[in-house]
């Protein structure tokens, strides 16, 4: 069974924008993004808990994004987007993912990769030979020496520079780093698109096990848009490309929604900043309202430091609370239903309601830092059970 988070910890799986303190150019990116977890009609609620916290323990080293997907623990979760790299340029299938920080693709080499999908599509193995313009980046190299600190023991200019990724549910991936051309679309001052590429180091998969070695919710790879220099975000931020800005808004009741990287053309969003100098996403929650009466909680709940924070990962499908702030959370949403039972379904809090909830349940408001506010109503925090219209969930 998974672990919880550190009591401190608050993921949202999809919140407003988070920019760091880089900036750089002013363009921005495209990739259709959909969603990676299928929805099943009632799903396995217990196995996103377990993916949340197999994920938390990975050891890894202008631009809308139209997403695809529902937010919902019983219908979606991840969401990829489809890339194109290389010279002719080759469509691969990638997981987004905050949370970690390259990106990965299998390779030609790899004898056990999936070639094909669960998600119903047939994946493609990244061949640097085939590419004009992809190229084996060597252990000697500026940025392997740079990923690892300095020069690899044993390196000579022949030899690759390789990587090894595990995670804290058993998966694991290993390969070498390339480069070659990323392809994606530009939004251009007046909104319009246009095909734009930069040359991005990737890693190449040889080797994958655990969930990433199997077809059923296979993916061509992984790309990540986390802190670290190895990161796509940060290399074409690096490049002169975009800002090192993503932000992303999930529509929780008719799925889809945008993730966007660089500058954010349309709609204008308010935006939180960065904690600097965290190895995550951190950001500042500063309280809390329930039906628009903020909770009494002590004002060292939220600090950021070491193992507590507010952590944002699109990689993460649940939303996490200190226990404190969670029973705080409780007592407020259920003032007026004293009545309700609750009974225990795969370790979530499930009760018996008809009507609308948005009539009979409060309105949660997290506000951060910079006056930037998150609505989260009753169809927001409570999921349906099954099929059933009148049975309801949530977190515990």
């Amino acid at each position: 069974m998974a672990r919880r988070p550190p009591a401190a910890a608050l993921l949202f799986a999809a919140l407003l924008a988070a920019a760091s303190a880089d900036h750089g150019a002013v363009e921005t990116g495209v990739f259709q993004v959909r969603r990676k977890f299928v929805s099943s009609g009632g799903g396995d609620i217990g196995a996103f808990r377990a993916h949340d916290g197999s994920r938390r323990g990975r050891l890894l080293a202008a631009a809308d994004l139209p997403l695809g997907g529902l937010g919902l623990p019983t219908d979606t979760g991840l969401y990829y987007a489809e890339i194109g790299i290389g010279t002719p340029t080759k469509r691969y299938y990638v997981q987004m993912d905050t949370g970690s920080d390259i990106l990965w693709v299998n390779c030609i080499s790899c004898d056990r990769c999936p070639h094909k999908s669960g998600l119903g599509f047939d994946l493609t193995l990244y061949d640097p030979k085939d590419s004009s313009t992809g190229n084996t980046v060597s252990c000697d190299q500026g940025f392997c020496s740079a990923t690892y600190g300095g020069l690899l023991p044993g390196c000579t200019t022949s030899l690759p520079c390789e990587y090894s990724v595990m995670y804290g549910d058993g998966s694991s991936t290993t390969g070498f780093f390339v480069s070659d051309l990323l392809q994606y679309d530009q939004v251009a001052g007046d909104g319009r698109t246009r095909p734009a590429n930069s040359s991005v180091t990737f890693g190449c998969g040889s080797q994958q096990g655990g969930d990433l070695g199997s077809s059923n919710q296979a993916l061509d790879g992984i790309i990540g848009f986390g802190q670290s220099n190895t990161s796509m975000l940060s290399q074409l931020a690096a490049a002169g490309k975009v800002k090192k800005i993503f932000s992303h808004c999930l529509d929780t009741i008719n799925g889809g929604g945008i993730f966007a990287i660089g500058n954010v053309v349309q709609p204008k969003v308010k935006t939180t900043p960065l904690v600097p100098n965290m190895p995550h996403y951190n950001v500042n929650l500063k309280s809390i309202d329930v039906g628009g009466t903020a909770l009494k909680l002590p004002e060292h709940i939220f600090d950021t430091g070491e193992k507590k924070g507010t952590i944002i990962d699109s990689g993460t499908t649940l939303t996490y609370l200190p226990e404190e702030v969670y029973k705080e959370i409780m007592v407020a949403v259920f003032a007026k239903h004293q009545d309700i039972t609750f009974h225990n379904v795969q370790d979530f809090l499930c009760f018996q309601y008809v009507g609308s909830v948005d009539d009979g349940f409060p309105k949660i408001t997290f506000h951060f830092e910079d006056d930037l506010s998150l609505n989260v109503y009753p169809h927001d925090y409570f999921f349906q059970n099954g099929y059933s219209t009148t049975k309801l969930c949530l977190g515990r």
